[in-house]
């Protein structure tokens, strides 16, 4: 078996996969790190206690270690470790008393805020007008708010964002549907316009 070398982050995750569940340890370790950024902030959004966010991935990562010879073989790696940091916070609320009188993480908000950076943006008028898209987003429902973020900033296809989210495909197709639907109707300029605001936030 051949090994990776830890300091290649550009492997494709589907080599990285396999070799993992051959057992190369430096393989786990790129994925960990790899994927952990997004991981987190995607668990954050969900509960605000950091610490426990971190607990749920590492169970995570922990199980993948455990259980790597049973595990499938063609996985969309991001797709499914953010799948199941989603449901390590869902058995976490229905397990720990912190949350025994929450909501289930269905209903719970989703507390990401998409943003730009205003000052990658020369022109004012442009700045203002982003930001007015920023709230439009963000006032989104939080269903409709996780599957854009799932959508455009982590990339996840239809499909995939329907496992994410324990739904059939056409439900996560409306989620979407119904969210830009929603922006374009409150979005008071041309079209061509939030497109252009579209590929630049969610690159």
């Amino acid at each position: 078996m051949e090994k990776l070398k830890l300091h290649t982050e550009t492997l494709d995750d589907s080599k990285i996969w396999k070799s993992l569940k051959e057992g190369d340890e430096n393989a786990f370790s790129i994925l960990f790190k790899k994927h952990y950024p997004h991981l987190v902030r995607y668990g954050n959004s969900f509960i605000p206690f950091p610490e426990k966010v971190q607990d749920c991935i590492q169970d995570v990562f922990t199980d993948i270690w455990i259980y790597r010879e049973k595990l499938a073989d063609n996985v969309v790696v991001k797709a499914y470790l953010l799948s199941c940091v989603r449901k390590r916070i869902r058995r976490l609320q229905v397990r720990d008393r912190i949350f025994s009188l929450s909501s289930p993480i269905e209903t719970l908000p989703f507390l990401f805020d998409f943003s730009i950076e205003h000052n990658l943006i020369a022109d004012e008028t442009t700045t203002i007008k982003v930001s007015h898209l920023n709230q439009l987003i963000n006032d989104l429902p939080s269903r409709q708010k996780e599957a854009l973020y799932l959508r455009y900033t982590q990339e996840l296809s239809v499909d995939q964002i329907a496992d994410t989210l324990d739904i059939n495909y056409q439900s996560a197709n409306n989620l979407l549907h119904r969210a830009l639907l929603s922006i374009r109707r409150e979005w008071r300029t041309n079209v061509p316009l939030i497109t252009l605001l579209f590929s630049f936030f969610f690159k």
